[in-house]
Formats: structure tokens, sequence, C-alpha cells
């Protein structure tokens, strides 16, 4: 299996690399050259595999340049620190699949991925005898999950961004609790966007990331997108009323990453009839899925910070599909949108959308409400997030298919809209015990890439 970028801007190179290139050199976002079409057989032979064995078939259709047994390790070792067997564990409550993808080592669905990405890139630079600087940007939970990923691991450095005061007080301190020396975080003085726009720029200038080998971690990342696709087939097979049967995901969503995941398994042949992108007030997708409108907004902050984005990273992944694979297009739509602020999409292209997505917007009032009324009636606590994307998802349920909302990290981690929402303080994970009481270490910097730039070469390995 081979990938290239989304602009065209490079030959076509393995799996491996792909992982160690992580943004392509010409700035665009590598895919491979196909997606495998899995057939009916294979779908039944899969359907009753554990987590991890369903991982290794995965993942094996798009990793061939890694022998089998290698990546077998390598995807058990990093679900070993899952306190759940099922890893991914599907549950229903009055009616309404939800997959708890919140049981890793910082209770958000990232570690699925990050877990696998940390223990790839530290097999792959023992294999080659080099050495990776790790520069991500995030919004809460990227940071701590790649952070967990990658600490204390050899001949690895992680250098996290994240906005000052504008994650949740669980999120900052899964991070800045981590004193490892090969951990790094940084406080931005600005929004999340200004610190993936900061890191973009990093990875865009080829002449610094050579020098200083920059690896990344954020859904950029191919291999993130590859880890994430699996819990899809996993849960389907799961919730589906009959083998073969369609079902319907509700994706909480800000960068894009983990529902381009889901539209990965569906164009590999898994029966997904839509995916519902749920956005909180940061609706630019929602915009796009149900206006044609990609346009630039202010970012607001709210009871959901993972979701407080306004450019999607990944979203040119996507694109490179609606433009039925022309890289010039991928280029000409990033010029444009540079400079204006917005893209423009055809009527047979917002056709297209509207085949493979639906999509609500959910407002802070709604968010919350949803966490009250679900506790209520369930006895079940949803994190914000989540909860945006079952707002979304109780306005579809005339569909009559299994209707699966992805719940992207356990509520303690966001205490504080919990309790606001229920008056109830949810109970902690023994991970959280006493993490307000550790020590912690943090940069905190202004919106300087320069200075930021300066701070990363200085203490590079």
């Amino acid at each position: 299996m081979n990938y290239i970028s989304t602009r065209g801007g490079i030959a076509p190179i393995g799996f491996k690399d792909a992982v160690m290139m992580g943004l392509a050199t010409d700035g665009g976002l590598l895919l491979p050259t196909e997606i495998p079409r899995i057939d009916s057989s294979t779908l039944a032979r899969w359907h009753d595999l554990p987590y991890r064995e369903l991982a290794l078939e995965i993942i094996s259709l798009f990793a061939d340049d890694i022998p089998s047994a290698d990546l077998k390790r390598l995807i058990d070792r990093s679900y070993d620190r899952f306190t759940a067997p099922e890893i991914t564990p599907l549950v229903t409550k009055d009616g309404v699949q939800i997959l708890e993808l919140f049981h890793g080592p910082t209770l958000a669905f990232k570690d699925v991925a990050l877990q696998l990405l940390g223990n790839l890139f530290e097999y792959l630079l023992k294999e080659r005898g080099e050495k990776m600087n790790i520069v991500g940007a995030t919004s809460g939970d990227t940071g701590s999950a790649a952070i967990h990923g990658v600490r204390g691991k050899e001949n690895i450095s992680i250098f996290i961004l994240h906005p000052h005061l504008k994650t949740s007080p669980v999120q900052a301190l899964q991070m800045t609790t981590v004193t490892d020396d090969n951990v790094h975080n940084i406080a931005v003085k600005g929004t999340f966007d200004d610190c993936q726009n900061m890191v973009k720029g990093f990875f865009g200038d080829l002449e610094f990331k050579e020098n200083y080998s920059l690896g990344a971690v954020n859904s950029i990342n191919w291999a993130r997108v590859l880890a994430q696709v699996v819990y899809y087939f996993y849960a389907a097979f799961r919730a589906a009323r009959e083998p073969g049967g369609e079902v319907i995901f509700s994706v909480p969503t800000g960068n894009f990453g983990d529902i381009f995941a889901g539209y990965i398994a569906k164009k590999m042949g898994l029966p997904i009839r839509r995916l519902l992108l749920a956005t909180n007030e940061n609706n630019i997708l929602t915009r796009f899925i149900n206006d044609g409108d990609y346009s630039l907004a202010h970012v607001v902050s709210t009871a959901s910070p993972s979701m407080d984005i306004q450019v999607a990273s990944n979203f040119e992944r996507y694109l490179y599909y609606l433009f039925d694979e022309n890289p010039e297009a991928i280029r000409r739509a990033f010029v444009s949108f540079a400079e204006n602020g917005r893209m423009n999409f055809s009527l047979e292209q917002r056709q297209r959308v509207a085949e493979e997505f639906l999509s609500r917007s959910v407002n802070q009032e709604e968010t919350l409400k949803c966490i009250a009324d679900f506790h209520a009636e369930t006895g079940y606590l949803l994190d914000p997030h989540t909860a945006v994307g079952v707002t979304a998802a109780l306005e579809f349920t005339s569909w009559e298919l299994p209707l699966i909302c992805l719940a992207t990290a356990h509520p303690a981690k966001f205490d504080e809209a919990v309790t606001a929402a229920t008056g109830i303080v949810p109970e902690r994970p023994a991970l959280l015990d006493g993490i307000e009481n550790l020590p912690t270490r943090c940069q905190v910097m202004e919106n300087d890439p320069a200075a930021i730039r300066a701070f990363i070469e200085e203490n590079a390995i």
C-alpha cells in the first residue's frame, strides 16, 4: 500500500514513511493510493472478532510493510493499558447506543489512536536509528493522549501547544502533570486555531522540519485516522440488527478526523447509511454540510472545548474525494481559503455531501439540557462533547436504523459542565485520583511563532 499527498507534490511512499512524514512535504495530507474494498464474506468473517484481532485485520491492509507479527505486538501493547476488555464497549441506554471510547489512559477517544502511534514511532525510530521531536497542537484531549503515548519513550521528545486557560482544568492537568524529561508543555496565550496554525507553519518550513526531525501526532498523521477506522467496524458489527445491516453514526466533531475515519470505513464497504456530524457553536462544518458555507468565523468558548475549532485540519482529506481526487483543485481551494476565508462548492458537490452526511449544530444550553435529561432518564452521565452528539442523534431517530453515538470522553474530565447540568459531581476514575496535587511543568508563552520555535530549538533532542 502506497501513500500520496492530497496536493500531488510527492512520489508515492510506503506506510512506514507515511507515519514518519506526518504532514506531506508539499503541505498536503497523506492518503492511501486506493481504499481496500471489503466484500460481504470478509465482513462476515470479521463480524465476531475481538477488538485487537479486528484491528490487526484492518490495519494490516494499510500497513503491509510491517511484518504481521510485529504489527500484532504493537497493537497488543497499545491496548494493554485500556481498562475495558472490549477496548471500546458498546452500551445501550434507553434505546440509545453509546460507543464508549474513553477507557484508555487519558479517558478520551484519542487514546485509541495515540497509544498505537506512540508505539509505531518508537518501533520505527529504533529500526532506523533516528530521533524525533514531536510537535503538536491540542484543544484538550489530543495533547494529553499524545503525551501519554510517548512519555519516557526512547529517541522521542514531544512539544504540545495548547490554548492557555481554554481547556478544562482536568485536561490541562493531564498534560502538565507529566514531568518526564522528554515532555514539554507550552500554554499559548491564544486560541486552538492559533496553536494549530503555528504547528502547520513549523511543518511547512521544510528546513526547520528536517533539521529538527519534526514528527506529527495531530490527526494530520494518517496512522491516527487508520486506528480510528477500527472502532466503526467493531461497533457496527455489534449494533446492526442483522449481519450486514445498515447503521448510522453520530460523531461530535471539531477537526473532522474522527468522522473522516467513519467515512473511510464506509468507503471500505461498512454499511453506514449516513454519518451525522454534530458541532457546537463553532459550526463551520455544519454550515458546510447543510448550506455549502465553509467560511471562517470567530472561535466561541464552550463547555465542549475540544470542539472549539474553526479550521478543521482533516477536512482536506475529504475534499480530495469530493474534488474527484484532483490535487490541483485542492491547491486552488486552499489558496482561495487563505485569501478570502471561504471555499465555494457546486450544486453537484453539495448533493454528494448530502448523500454522505447529516449535520446539526448544538448550542451550550442544549448541551447542558441533554446531560441533565439523559441522566434523569437513564442514570448515565454524558460528557459535554458526547452530549452534543446525542442531542443531534435524538433528532434523527425516525430513520429506524441503529444509531450509534460516539462517547469521546469520560464525564469526569469535564466535571464542571456535568455538575452545572445535573448537580452531580461525576465519580472519578482511579486515573484521576489526586491529580491536582501532583507537581506540574508548563511554559506559558505569548502567541509568537518565533519565540515558540526558539523554545523548540533550545529543547529538541
